[in-house]
C-alpha cells in the first residue's frame, strides 16, 4: 500500500443506498491517482466478470427460425427474443435449466407466466415479451436458462455444439447493468490533493450492488496477490505499508482525533467551500459544532445548514448538530 496512507489514514468505504438495485460507493482518502486506477479496475470488473443467469437457445411450437412470424402473435418472432433478453431470472445453481412458457388466452404474454424449477426465480413479472391477438391461438415457448459469466455468443455455441432444432440467442450474462465512476477531490488536513472514489453500481435484482462490489474486489485481490513473489523481499520497503502498520499508528496517535474527509459527504461545491473557508475539513469537526456557529460562517445559510445534516444522515452518521 501506499505510504502517503500512514499520514492521510486508513481509506473508508461508505455505501449509500439509492434503491434495492442501486447503491453509492464511496472510498477516501486515496493517494493522488488511484481514485482512476481502482475505479478503472473495478468498472471493467464488474461489468464483465460478475455470474448471472440468461436465456442461451429458445424453441417455439410453429416457428422455424427467428426471421418470421406466428399468427395471433402481435410482435414478429424477432421482437419476441430481443424481449427474451430483458427477462430477468435469478439462479441459485449453475446447472443448465429448460423453463416454459404456454399462453392459451387471448393478452399480454408476461415474464411471470414462465415455468421454473425451485431453485429459479423470475425477478421482473411483469415485463411485457408480446401479445395474444386471437383466442383460438397456443403460445407454446421453451428456452434454455445457463448461468455465465460475461457475453456468450450464438455463432461460437452454433459451431461448437452444431445445434439446429432451437434457435439460438447472443446471451449477457451479467447481472450489473451499469457502473459509473467518479473521482472526485479529497483533503486531509493540509493535504489537498486526494482523491474520493465514487462507484454508483446498478443491477437487475439477482445480486445485490453490494454482493456485485465484494465479488469484483475479490476477483482483483486474487490477480494481485499472483503477481507479487511472497517468497522474496519486498522492494524498497521503505515506501511501503499495509492496513496493520496504519492501524498501528492510528491507535498511538493517543491525541490526534479520527479524520475523516468532509469531501466524503459528497455536498455541494457552495456548502463545501463554505464550510472549508471556516476551517472544517473533517466529519468530526462537524459533529463537534453547533448550529449557530455554523450559521455565522460566510456563505453557510439554513439552505446548507439542510444539506449538510441530510448528508451526515445519508452516510450513516447522527446529527448532533447543536444549536
Amino acid at each position: 500500500m501506499h505510504i502517503v496512507q500512514e499520514e492521510i489514514g486508513k481509506p473508508k468505504i461508505t455505501e449509500e443506498k439509492i434503491s434495492d438495485n442501486q447503491s453509492i460507493f464511496r472510498f477516501s482518502p486515496l493517494p493522488s491517482g488511484f481514485g482512476h486506477t481502482l475505479g478503472n479496475a473495478m468498472r471493467r470488473t464488474l461489468l464483465s466478470s460478475v455470474p448471472g443467469a440468461g436465456i442461451t437457445k429458445v424453441r417455439i411450437k410453429g416457428v422455424a427460425h427467428e426471421y418470421t412470424s406466428l399468427p395471433g402473435v402481435r410482435d414478429s418472432i424477432l421482437n419476441v427474443l430481443l424481449n427474451l433478453k430483458q427477462v430477468s431470472f435469478k439462479k441459485h445453481t449453475k446447472y443448465p435449466e429448460v423453463v416454459t412458457l404456454v399462453k392459451k388466452t387471448e393478452g399480454d404474454i408476461l415474464a411471470s407466466e414462465f415455468i421454473t424449477e425451485g431453485d429459479t426465480e423470475v425477478l421482473n413479472g411483469d415485463y411485457k415479451i408480446s401479445s395474444i391477438t386471437e383466442s383460438s391461438i397456443v403460445f407454446d415457448l421453451e428456452a434454455q436458462l445457463e448461468k455465465g459469466i460475461g457475453f456468450s455468443s450464438a455463432k461460437e455455441r452454433l459451431q461448437k455444439d452444431g445445434e439446429n432444432s432451437w434457435i439460438l440467442l447472443d446471451t449477457i450474462f451479467s447481472p450489473v447493468t451499469s457502473v459509473q465512476y467518479e473521482v472526485l477531490p479529497a483533503r486531509v488536513g493540509d493535504m489537498t490533493n486526494l482523491d474520493t472514489l465514487q462507484l454508483n453500481v446498478l443491477t437487475n435484482g439477482s445480486l445485490s450492488p453490494a454482493d456485485a462490489f465484494q465479488f469484483s474486489a475479490q476477483i482483483l485481490e486474487g490477480y494481485f496477490s499472483f503477481l507479487q513473489n511472497e517468497t522474496e523481499e519486498k522492494i524498497e520497503e521503505g515506501f511501503l505499508t499495509d492496513f496493520s502498520s496504519v492501524d498501528s499508528l492510528e491507535e498511538n496517535l493517543d491525541d490526534q482525533e479520527s479524520y475523516t474527509p468532509i469531501e466524503i459527504l459528497n455536498l455541494s461545491p457552495r456548502t463545501l467551500n463554505a464550510l472549508i473557508n471556516g476551517n472544517i475539513g473533517s466529519v468530526e469537526e462537524v459533529m463537534v459544532s453547533s448550529a449557530s456557529h455554523l450559521e455565522s460562517m460566510r456563505g453557510f445559510g439554513k439552505k446548507a445548514m439542510s444539506e449538510l445534516t441530510e448528508a451526515l444522515e445519508a452516510n450513516g452518521y447522527e446529527s448532533t448538530l447543536r444549536a
